[in-house]
């Protein structure tokens, strides 16, 4: 094919929901965009397999709820239908080697200094997340302080108990498929907080986890391509673009040539080191891209014959809290209508990588032994079909979920991760200011990055580049309602001043060090 047939008015480089939702939109405003997807199909990071033993199963990104508006949108655009995730039953809390089931979206607990300590860290989460500007966070009072420190450092600082730390580890994790001491403060309070906080990020029922698509996800950009038709490439991975000349050319890794007026990178920030650009990035954005990894996840899907966990009074929801366990949450996974049974479990982050060498039937075995003490059941021992799929070893994605920034990239780099490049313009979840991370921040980002294409020629003007969108009917979103008591209730250091606990506590250890010295005290 000639170059001159393969001329466009837009490039889109990656074929995930986000370069798909930004062809899609200037299709509608009468351009004609190409997409060229590196892999064998579209969808990116959503990834939905079918087969007589699951029907159809989500390998990659799969839950959706109220507030994500613009997935939902285009979901109802092409009928396809919502369920939500089962959560009749009670869920499970497994702790010490003991499980303990609960309702709602987290963990109770029983002693007094832990729930102070553990009320008080999501309050502060929330409390510290209210000064971050979703548009840049980098621009936050306390930018500097936070990026220069760990969630680790700070959940250092904050919390008093074991039992809080091991919850907090546990819930980045799941948030974020990384490790306390990898992120930022500053980037992690800027991620709960534009996913709506941390009750909206962690809960399934009325959260971020509530829904799944009938079918699966991956339905959502494959109604995308069809619309586009030809326009999109599959197996067409960009390896150099060049904006020397008035057309910016794009060639692929299949000897093709493609021109356009402009170019919309919808890949995670790394995959840009796979591209040769021309002329070079600028020095920013080229450490960028060098300094902004994806997380650690293997998803597992478990099916068995009947649905035992259910009958036990579970609805499959597991927060699984031990060290040696492969799998730290899980969710039910069986269909609406009750068939293939299945629970769903992420191996994350530090276990993740630990795990990685194990076979598909060692990582089996495990996990299915965790499931048995979770379930208190041996029924969990035999599954009829196994599931997986490991993020890692996607050479086009480099991990799942996303992108994480380390301590001090955020407020050094930040400001350039939107920013466009001459004609280049880049889309992609990590580049969203609402459900960054998620398939909801790909429409976001994808759409933003199409109407600046607009903008810049002339067709809209700068204040409709972000348009909010409006409230899915069908998934409303209800507020989270705190009681008066877990507002105000203390922190554990505030208590102890408040009792003079801490006053005494100096007054002890003085007179033990004077009895030490003097050696009154033995000094075994």
């Amino acid at each position: 094919m000639t170059a001159l047939n393969n001329t466009y008015d837009v490039i889109v480089v990656g074929g995930g929901i986000s370069g798909l939702s930004a062809a899609k939109l200037l299709k509608a405003q009468g351009l004609n965009p190409v997409v060229l997807e590196a892999r064998d199909r579209v969808g990116g990071r959503t990834f939905t397999v079918q087969n007589k033993q699951t029907k159809w199963v989500d390998l990659g990104g799969a839950y959706i709820g109220p507030t994500q508006n613009r997935i939902l949108r285009l979901a109802k655009e092409y009928g396809v239908q919502t369920y939500k995730v089962n959560e009749q039953e009670s869920l499970v809390h497994y702790v010490n080697g003991k499980s303990y089931p609960f309702k709602g979206s987290f963990p109770p607990m029983w002693n007094p200094f832990a729930l102070m300590d553990f009320i008080n860290l999501f309050r502060t989460m929330d409390e510290m997340g209210e000064e971050i500007p979703r548009e840049a966070p980098w621009r936050a009072p306390h930018a500097e302080e936070w990026d220069t420190m760990t969630m680790q450092q700070l959940f250092d600082k904050l919390l008093w108990t074991s039992t809080t730390r091991r919850f907090a580890k546990s819930f980045l994790n799941v948030n974020v498929t990384s490790e306390p001491h990898e992120v930022s403060a500053l980037w992690f309070l800027w991620y709960i907080k534009q996913c709506g906080g941390t009750m909206r990020i962690f809960s399934t029922t009325n959260g971020g986890q509530e829904r799944k698509f009938v079918g699966g996800s991956s339905q959502i950009s494959e109604y995308m391509a069809k619309e586009l038709g030809d326009r999109v490439k599959l197996e067409s991975p960009v390896y150099r673009i060049d904006q020397t000349g008035d057309m910016v050319v794009v060639e692929t890794c299949d000897k093709q040539t493609y021109m356009a007026k402009y170019v919309i990178v919808a890949t995670p920030p790394s995959l840009n080191l796979k591209i040769h650009f021309k002329p070079e990035l600028p020095p920013l954005r080229n450490q960028l891209i060098h300094r902004v990894p994806m997380g650690s996840v293997i998803k597992c899907m478990v099916y068995y014959k009947e649905n035992f966990w259910r009958k036990k009074g579970y609805c499959g929801s597991m927060v699984i809290e031990e060290e040696g366990a492969p799998i730290g949450l899980t969710l039910d996974d069986t269909k609406p209508d009750g068939s293939c049974p299945c629970i769903m479990g992420f191996i994350l982050a530090r276990k993740c990588r630990k795990l990685c060498g194990l076979t598909k039937e060692e990582r089996l075995n495990r996990i299915c032994e965790i499931y048995a003490k979770v379930l208190e059941t041996e029924e969990a021992l035999h599954p009829v079909h196994y599931e997986e799929k490991n993020w890692c070893e996607e050479e086009y994605s480099g991990g799942c979920y996303t992108a994480y920034f380390p301590p001090g990239i955020l407020t050094q780099y930040g400001k350039v991760l939107r920013e466009p490049i001459d004609k280049l313009y880049f889309a992609g979840t990590e580049t969203a200011t609402e459900w960054s991370g998620y398939m909801e921040g790909a429409v976001q980002a994808g759409e933003r990055a199409a109407r600046e294409v607009l903008c810049a020629m002339g067709k809209i003007s700068q204040s409709q580049i972000w348009q909010p969108e409006s409230e899915s009917v069908e998934v409303p979103a209800l507020p989270f309602v705190t009681k008066f008591w877990e507002r105000n209730i203390p922190s554990v250091g505030g208590f102890l001043n408040f009792m003079g606990v801490s006053t005494l506590l100096s007054v002890a250890a003085a007179a033990s060090l004077v009895a030490y010295r003097k050696g009154l005290l033995p000094r075994s």
